[in-house]
């Protein structure tokens, strides 16, 4: 079971793992909504079109928090993460409180970015509360924190 941010820049991440028959969990963009649910053997040949937050709530299912399925991984977006794991969202938090319910829920599952290899920085300005990555995945190599 992978979780994996609504952002439009994980729509890839989020099709490959249907195709991959994994599990995919979703949070509703800006948390409005909950979590959605989407079982790969559903959506067979839909694969593209459910990883979008349309085709999500079409053939996926919401669902609250607490009937949430354990994530073996979450899959986070980020405008910019530096080599201490360190990353910067959007802005608006929801990242963060989504990295941070799973792992109250479920303890430590692994947190992974996908960000260009030029999103890579020196330093990102962070909060004690915010949250890190373990893996940060470009196009050209895989770091590992």
């Amino acid at each position: 079971m992978v979780f994996v941010s609504p952002d439009y820049a994980q729509q890839k991440v989020r099709e490959n793992a249907l195709l991959d028959g994994k599990v995919l969990v979703m949070a509703s963009p800006k948390l409005r909504h909950g979590y959605v649910v989407i079982y790969p053997d559903a959506v067979k040949g839909f694969e593209s079109f459910s990883s979008t937050i349309r085709g999500a709530f079409k053939y996926g299912k919401a669902v609250p928090v607490q009937e949430m399925p354990r994530p073996d991984l979450i899959v986070e977006g980020s405008v910019a993460v530096d080599m201490q794991g360190h990353r910067l969202g959007k802005g608006g938090g929801y990242g963060d409180v989504e990295i941070s319910t799973l792992k109250a829920m479920f303890g430590n599952v692994p947190v992974v970015t996908t960000v260009h290899d030029m999103q890579v920085v020196d330093s990102v300005p962070f909060d004690r509360k915010d949250k890190k990555v373990c893996v940060i995945v470009t196009p050209t190599r895989t770091i590992r924190i």
